[in-house]
């Protein structure tokens, strides 16, 4: 037999309150197409950013990694879904609740790689537009601000729609859509973490091989 259909009503009604009845295959689906997709969210947010401060006089590479795809935003987006899936009801308590845990990975995550990494820097909000409020150039105000939009994003539109996913799929096409996905972004973030690591070429150097600006 097919699966019963849920009406949009009845299903925004279900997804706020949280009495979805959820299977555990589509949780686990569900958090592979939330890392893919919003980590590829990011990438795109980060070179529309690139190109506006740099005029749009180059392609601007962001992140490490081969396809467009930015792992802080995948591991920012999972804490969003942790801190505010008990607050859908009020969008401004996933705002803040959001964008305080947010800037909180952003500051932490910052502060370890360059503590680690003896002053290696992935973001820097200490010059430019971003640079109002900063602390030591890991988190400013206007990048918590964004996160809390981001959040407001994943939470209403983009998990509602991985979640819609799991229900009008077969088990399946939609493990199948999913483990796919999670798998090739895994890979490629891990290869190319690796060859960093040995001191061999990344996909940095192969996009600025082709006149992409590393920014």
């Amino acid at each position: 037999m097919g699966k019963k259909k849920v009406s949009k009503d009845k299903f925004r009604e279900q997804y706020l309150n949280n009495k979805l009845k959820l299977k555990t295959y589509q949780k686990v689906g569900i958090v592979f197409l939330i890392v893919v997709l919003s980590g590829f969210a990011g990438w795109v947010w980060e070179f529309l950013l690139a190109e506006f401060e740099g005029g749009f006089q180059h392609l601007y590479i962001k992140g490490g990694n081969l396809l467009p795809w930015m792992n802080i935003y995948a591991y920012g987006a999972l804490i969003i879904m942790f801190v505010s899936h008990k607050l859908k009801k009020y969008p401004w308590a996933v705002f803040v609740a959001s964008a305080l845990a947010c800037g909180l990975l952003e500051l932490f995550a910052g502060w370890i790689v360059y503590t680690v990494g003896n002053g290696t820097r992935y973001w820097d909000y200490s010059t430019g537009v971003w640079s109002f409020g900063n602390i030591n150039g890991f988190v400013c105000p206007a990048s918590v601000i964004c996160f809390g939009f981001g959040a407001l994003a994943l939470i209403y539109w983009l998990l509602p729609f991985c979640v819609r996913l799991s229900i009008k799929m077969s088990k399946r096409a939609f493990l199948t859509l999913a483990i796919t996905l999670f798998v090739v972004v895994m890979v490629d973030d891990v290869t190319n973490l690796t060859l960093k690591n040995l001191g061999l070429p990344t996909a940095h150097n192969f996009y600025q091989s082709l006149g992409w600006v590393y920014k």
